[in-house]
C-alpha cells in the first residue's frame, strides 16, 4: 500500500476532519469512494431508470463470536440485499434492505441471497422491475416489484435456474446472475462460475440463456461462454452495438501466457450477438489488492448514466479502516472509457477519489434523511409504521445521528436568491439537542440551527422549522448534531429548504 492509499484509509477511520470519536468511521470530502461509510455493500449491480442509478448489493453484515469479537465473513447468514440510488453519483440515498431469503423473506424457499442483478421492463403498459439473486451457489431466484425499491414479491415461489435447467450440467456454481434486456426487448440471463478439477484454463462454467417474455421463466438451453480462467461474477452490457461479457478470473496458481488474465482480475469478451460467439479481449480492472492494499474477490457491474460509462465494484476498504477480519466489502465507482477506433475498454484505475458529480443537488425538494454524500458517526435505520390508522404499513429509511456526528451533501445549489428556511421531520431519541446547518465543512459558516426538544416517546415525530441566513449559490451542506447531553440522538426522516 502506498502513502496516498494509507492516508485515504486513515481518513475513513477518522482524522483531523472528524469531530466524532476516533473509532467511528468517517467518509471525508472530497473522497467519493467507498460510496457508504455507514454500512457494507458487496457484489454491486446497477439499474438505471429515469436518469437515476440504483445499486443492488449483497448485504454484508458483521459476524461475531461468543465474546462479541468480529469474525471473518462466512456469507452464510446473508439473506438481504441493500439498495442505494443517486442521480449525481456523489449524494446517495439509502433505501434499506430487501428481505429476500429465509422465513421472513419474499423467497422463503431460499437460504441465502447473494450477488443480485436487476432489470426493468414495461409489461402491458406498466413498469415492472425484476431482481435476480443467487441462493448460495445452488441456483438463481427472481423477485418482481412495481418500483425499483419494491415492494418485492416472489412470482414463481421457487428457483428460476436449478440443476435441472437444460445446459447447466457442467456448472460448478450456479450463481452471480447478470441480465440484459436488448433493444428488441428480448432478455438474456448470464450466470455461473467455479472451476472443475483440472480445468483452471478453460472451466467452461459460464452460461447464457434466454429469458421468457414474462422475465420470470427461462427458455431453451443454456449456452456455454468459453471464458478463459473463468471464476465468478458474470457481467453484461452493450456499447456501440457490441456485447461485452465481463467476469472475474480465477486465482489458481498455474502457468498463464501473456494473453491470459492474471488471477483475480476483471476480464472481458466481446460479440456481435448476445449469446456469442465470443472473442477474449483482455483484462480491465486489477484485483482490489493492487489499488487498496487488501485483496479478496473481485465483483463488478458496468453501466451508463448521463452519456458516460461507469464501473461499480467492491473492495474491502471500509473493512480495512475498521481493522477487522477480512471478508466485508464496500462498493466503489470509477469511470469506464473506450477506445473509439477499436471499442476496447481502457484499463480502469480504482481509487478513493471516485467519479465527478454529474450535477448540483436541489435542496428545494423533499429529501430523504438517508441521503448522504459524506458522513461521520451516522448510521441508517429502517422504520415501519402505518400510513394512516387502519391502513397498510410502509417502510422508510432514516438517518440516526448522535452528538457530534454529521452528514453532508455535496454541491447543494441554493441559487442566487438563497434559502429562507429549513424544515425537517425528525424524532428525538433522548435529551434535547440542536441540528446545526453549516457550509463547506462541519465547523464551517453557520446558516441556521434547529432546536430539538427531548422526547419521552420512542418514536414521536416532530416537524421543526428554522430560518436560514447566508445560504446562497452552490455549497457543500453539513448537518451537525450538537447535544445538550450524552444521551442526545435523533432520527432524521426527511427535510427541505424554502427559497427566499
Amino acid at each position: 500500500m502506498n502513502n496516498e492509499t494509507m492516508s485515504q484509509s486513515d481518513e475513513l477511520r477518522g482524522g483531523s476532519n472528524c469531530t466524532v470519536h476516533s473509532q467511528e468511521i468517517c467518509k471525508i470530502r472530497p473522497n467519493a469512494n467507498p460510496l457508504m461509510a455507514h454500512k457494507f455493500g458487496a457484489d454491486p449491480y446497477a439499474l438505471v431508470f429515469n436518469n437515476r442509478v440504483y445499486l443492488y448489493m449483497t448485504s454484508d453484515k458483521l459476524e461475531y463470536d461468543a465474546d462479541g469479537t468480529p469474525q471473518k465473513n462466512s456469507y452464510q447468514s446473508i439473506r438481504k440485499i441493500t439498495v442505494i440510488s443517486s442521480d449525481d453519483l456523489i449524494n446517495w440515498t439509502d433505501h434499506g434492505e430487501i428481505k429476500v431469503a429465509g422465513p421472513e423473506g419474499a423467497a422463503t424457499w431460499a437460504s441465502q441471497s447473494w450477488a443480485p442483478a436487476a432489470a426493468h421492463r414495461n409489461v402491458e403498459g406498466e413498469d415492472r422491475f425484476y431482481l435476480y439473486f443467487a441462493n448460495n451457489a445452488s441456483g438463481i431466484g427472481v423477485l418482481s416489484a412495481p418500483t425499483p425499491i419494491g415492494p418485492w414479491t416472489d412470482p414463481i415461489g421457487k428457483a428460476l435456474v436449478t440443476r435441472e435447467t437444460p445446459g447447466v450440467e457442467g456448472v460448478t456454481w450456479l450463481f452471480d446472475p447478470a441480465v440484459l434486456v436488448d433493444d428488441d426487448q428480448q432478455a438474456y440471463l448470464y450466470f455461473g462460475g467455479g472451476v472443475p478439477e483440472g480445468k483452471p484454463e478453460r472451466p467452461d462454467t459460464a452460461r447464457v440463456m434466454r429469458l421468457g417474455d414474462d422475465m420470470i421463466t427461462v427458455t431453451g438451453t443454456a449456452k456455454t461462454i468459453p471464458a478463459p480462467f473463468m471464476f465468478e461474477n458474470s457481467g453484461i452490457h452493450k456499447y456501440d452495438n457490441i456485447y461485452y461479457y465481463t467476469y472475474c478470473s480465477n486465482f489458481f496458481q498455474v502457468e498463464r501466457d501473456a494473453d491470459s488474465p492474471p488471477p483475480g482480475e476483471i476480464a472481458y469478451m466481446t460479440s456481435t450477438q448476445p449469446m456469442g460467439p465470443w472473442t477474449y479481449q483482455g483484462t480491465i480492472l486489477k484485483n482490489p489488492g493492487h489499488f487498496f492494499g487488501i485483496g479478496g474477490n473481485n465483483h463488478h457491474a458496468i453501466f451508463p448514466l448521463a452519456n458516460q460509462w461507469y464501473i461499480a465494484y467492491h473492495a474491502q476498504t471500509l473493512c480495512q479502516a475498521m481493522d477487522i477480519p477480512e471478508g466485508y466489502r464496500s462498493t466503489h465507482l470509477n469511470r469506464v472509457e473506450y477506445e473509439k477506433s477499436s471499442g476496447r475498454i481502457r484499463a480502469i484505475q480504482a481509487d478513493y477519489a471516485g467519479v465527478d458529480q454529474l450535477k448540483s443537488f436541489n435542496p428545494y425538494q423533499t429529501v430523504s434523511g438517508s441521503t448522504i454524500g459524506w458522513s461521520a458517526g451516522v448510521t441508517t435505520r429502517q422504520i415501519t409504521e402505518s400510513e394512516q390508522e387502519g391502513s397498510s404499513k410502509r417502510e422508510e429509511v432514516v438517518s440516526l445521528m448522535h452528538g457530534g456526528s454529521w452528514l453532508a451533501l455535496s454541491r447543494v445549489n441554493f441559487g442566487e436568491k438563497g434559502a429562507a428556511s429549513f424544515t425537517a421531520s425528525l424524532c428525538s431519541q433522548g435529551g434535547a439537542c440542536t441540528l446545526e446547518l453549516r457550509l463547506g465543512r462541519e465547523d464551517g459558516v453557520l446558516v441556521g440551527q434547529l432546536y430539538i426538544p427531548a422526547s419521552a416517546e420512542d418514536q414521536e415525530w416532530m416537524e421543526g422549522t428554522t430560518s436560514i441566513s447566508g445560504a446562497q449559490y452552490e455549497q457543500d451542506l453539513y448537518m451537525v448534531l450538537q447535544p445538550a447531553d450524552q444521551s442526545s440522538s435523533i432520527l432524521l426522516r426527511h427535510w427541505m429548504f424554502e427559497e427566499a
